[in-house]
């Protein structure tokens, strides 16, 4: 598998945190165009100053490099994202098996729109629980609600 030399270590706040917002921004500006540039790079700072810091996260890295990561509130994946260079290699797979693991069940929402993260998901395994027509700040992007039980 192409993710074997990839390593998960947890989140060091002083060294981890600029390097995730960037893949997360990088990641972001891919995935989810359609919420435009401007909010993207507005949402960063919250990244920074608020998700990572209370968040269970943890580093898939490559030669001491973070590459994804994936940040967990109990059981509920509120951020997994991997760098865009280094996507198709397995390493999302085995940040949701680490998390798997270690809580047995897992839960997120993903955009709609968002199609190769919906393909993503249900090859895993997450069945679609319920929709919401709105994102957290109320635009009119539907998300669904995905469980994966172990």
């Amino acid at each position: 598998m192409k993710n074997q030399n990839v390593v998960i270590r947890p989140f060091e706040a002083a060294t981890d945190t600029e390097k995730l917002s960037g893949i997360w921004l990088d990641a972001s500006l891919m995935a989810h165009p359609f919420i435009g540039e401007r909010r993207l790079i507005e949402q960063r700072q919250l990244i920074e100053e608020k998700y990572l810091p209370n968040a269970e996260t943890w580093v898939a890295c490559r030669m001491d490099e973070p590459v994804g990561f994936i940040s967990l509130l109990d059981t509920f994946i509120g951020a997994i994202f991997v760098a865009p260079g280094q996507q198709g290699q397995g390493i999302g797979r085995k940040l949701i098996a680490h998390a798997m693991v270690r809580k047995g069940e897992l839960s997120l929402e993903v955009y709609t729109r968002n199609q190769q993260a919906v393909r993503f998901y249900t090859a895993l395994g997450f069945r679609e629980v319920s929709r919401r027509s709105a994102d957290d700040e109320g635009l009119p992007f539907e998300n669904a609600h995905l469980r994966l039980n172990g």
